[in-house]
């Protein structure tokens, strides 16, 4: 598989778009936790060494290890710049995963925008637009093909793995630093046993309530 490429934002850049956002999520299928979303802004000289860029990958194509080593990389970088927006168990109950992955997603650019001023121009991983007045593309599969929608997801992904490993130490039971709150065997027995804690996602089958 080849690596997501710059070609979109470069396209971009040349139309006169300073600020190009590429904007991704992580954990809309859990069974327990929060939703985060990342947003992820290269500025124009930004560089990263050509062995790195080819191994490059969108978050779930990628092991721990790399993530993270990826994750230290561009968190360290100063011509990147991102934001995470986060949305608890509580509203994706309330609103649905859906809604719920769109507002984290504008959150996480409001955040980036603390940083940057306004954006100019979004790249959404998914096929749906989220609340913002500023342009946006939608790319089905845009992790695997844009740049900045894979940093986005493995920031995304990074970050809310290690919440998870926080939860894991206050529910001890369930294995939250294992599954991350998916729907492992592991997890299914001790939902069994024990019954769902206060992170679970009540409307998610097969919770009970």
């Amino acid at each position: 598989m080849k690596p997501p490429t710059f070609k979109k934002e470069l396209a971009l850049w040349k139309k006169g778009y300073k600020f190009v956002v590429g904007i991704d999520e992580a954990g809309r299928g859990p069974l327990a936790g929060p939703v985060v979303a990342a947003a992820c802004m290269f500025r124009p000289n930004f560089t990263m060494p050509r062995a790195l860029q080819k191994e490059l990958r969108d978050s779930k194509k990628l092991s721990e290890k790399k993530r993270l080593k990826f994750y230290r990389f561009f968190n360290s970088h100063p011509d990147l710049i991102w934001g995470i927006g986060r949305i608890s168990e509580k509203t994706i109950d309330e609103v649905n995963i859906f809604q719920a992955t769109k507002l984290a997603m504008k959150l996480a650019l409001e955040r980036l925008e603390r940083k940057t001023g306004k954006a100019d121009f979004l790249i959404i991983d998914g096929t749906f637009f989220i609340d913002s007045k500023v342009l946006q593309k939608p790319i089905k599969k845009g992790d695997e093909l844009v740049a900045s929608c894979a940093v986005a997801s493995i920031m995304a992904k990074v970050t809310r793995d290690r919440m998870m490993a926080r939860y894991h130490r206050k529910y001890p039971k369930y294995g939250f630093d294992r599954h991350k709150g998916y729907g492992t065997r592991h997890h299914f027995q001790m939902l069994k046993k024990f019954g769902p804690c206060e992170i679970h996602r009540k409307t998610f089958s097969p919770i009970p309530y």
